[in-house]
């Protein structure tokens, strides 16, 4: 990061196309092309991520993104007087900003798919309470679906509390469990 920008986590919230236009005219001055480039990947993937992260949906992220057209090519006509000009220099600005919409899409659909997968995690968690019934005593009552990623998450939480506490006895309830596998359990 080059730190023209804050790492504070609103910032993105209330960042706009203006902000981001300012913010690539300031790097411009400051940066070689191959630093302003990577620098400005660099905020376009933590803008994606913490919209992700705090629930902006896709589309939201993406009109961010083509916003950025509307503010573009009015700089442009107001820098560029030639008509063939301000249409070629538009339609590489669109192709460009089109591509950038693209790159932020792909950032924030893996922002969301992190954030599924560790709510799958904590779900996972949650499903395999060890409950102490005595002292000495665990139970551990099973609901559901038990594949081989779930079995290895009942087994690692239940020895974790045995060892923890020092139970000798642990009872498995598989009551809720519509099959078993007796290959895999």
């Amino acid at each position: 990061a080059l730190g023209y920008l804050p790492q504070d986590s609103g910032l993105y919230t209330n960042f706009t196309a203006f902000d981001f236009l300012d913010y690539v005219a300031i790097l411009k001055e400051h940066t070689d092309r191959r630093a302003r480039h990577d620098e400005v990947r660099r905020v376009l993937e933590e803008l994606s991520t913490r919209r992700a992260h705090q629930g902006f949906s896709s589309s939201e992220t993406a009109l961010f993104v083509f916003s950025l057209k509307q503010r573009v090519i009015a700089r442009l006509r107001t820098s560029i007087k030639d008509a063939d000009s301000l249409a070629s220099l538009s339609w590489e600005a669109g192709l460009l900003i089109d591509r950038i919409g693209l790159f932020t899409t792909e950032v924030f659909q893996r922002g969301r798919e992190e954030v599924i997968a560790r709510q799958q995690d904590e779900m996972l968690e949650l499903s395999t309470p060890v409950i102490t019934l005595w002292e000495g005593v665990l139970a551990l009552p099973v609901i559901g679906t038990l594949d081989s990623a779930r079995t290895q998450v009942v087994m690692e939480n239940l020895l974790q509390r045995i060892v923890a506490s020092g139970a000798g006895i642990a009872i498995i309830d598989i009551t809720g469990v519509p099959t078993v596998d007796t290959v895999k359990v």
